[in-house]
C-alpha cells in the first residue's frame, strides 16, 4: 500500500510541475540561469525531427539532444534568440519550427483552416436553403382511426 501511495505522489508531483519530466539532462544545462531560460524557451519552439509531434525540449531522441546542445552553444557564443532560430532553420528547414512563420510559402498552411471553416458554413447554408419547409398536413380519417386504436391499446 505504501509503494502504491509513493508512486501516486510521485506521479502527482511530476504532473504538477510539467518541466520536471522534460528530456533535458542535467549535463546539458547551462550554468547561467538567464541563458538556460532562453535555451529552454527556444527549445520549446523547435520540433524534434525524429518524433515530429513534440518539441526538442520534451524529446529523448539523440538528434533532439544534439539540437539542444547546438542551441546552447549558439547562445553561449552570443547569438540572439532569432539568430539561433534562423541558424537552425537554415540547417534543418522550416519543418524544425513547431509554429511555422507566416510567409508567402506558408500562406496556404495558415489559411487552410479558415478556408475549410468558411467552405463548411457555405455548404451547410446551401443545404439548409435547398430543403423545402415541411408542410403540416391534417390526418386523414383512416389515420385518425389507426392513431386512436394505438392510443387505446397503450392505455390498457
Amino acid at each position: 500500500m505504501r509503494r502504491l501511495l509513493a508512486i501516486a505522489l510521485f506521479s502527482l508531483a511530476m504532473l504538477a510541475n510539467g518541466r520536471a519530466v522534460l528530456a533535458v539532462q542535467p549535463g546539458e544545462m547551462l550554468a547561467n540561469p538567464v541563458l538556460e531560460k532562453r535555451a529552454r524557451t527556444i527549445s520549446s519552439e523547435l520540433r524534434c525531427l525524429v518524433c515530429q509531434n513534440e518539441s526538442i525540449d520534451d524529446s529523448d531522441a539523440p538528434l533532439a539532444a544534439d539540437i539542444r546542445r547546438l542551441v546552447r552553444e549558439r547562445l553561449t557564443a552570443g547569438d540572439s534568440d532569432s539568430q539561433v532560430i534562423d541558424y537552425l532553420v537554415a540547417r534543418y528547414g522550416e519543418f524544425v519550427l513547431l509554429r511555422p512563420r507566416f510567409e508567402l510559402s506558408t500562406l496556404l498552411l495558415w489559411l487552410t483552416p479558415i478556408l475549410v471553416f468558411v467552405g463548411g458554413l457555405t455548404l451547410a447554408a446551401r443545404a439548409a436553403a435547398r430543403q423545402p419547409a415541411s408542410e403540416a398536413t391534417a390526418l386523414s380519417e383512416q389515420e385518425k382511426a389507426k392513431l386512436a386504436e394505438i392510443l387505446s391499446d397503450d392505455q390498457r
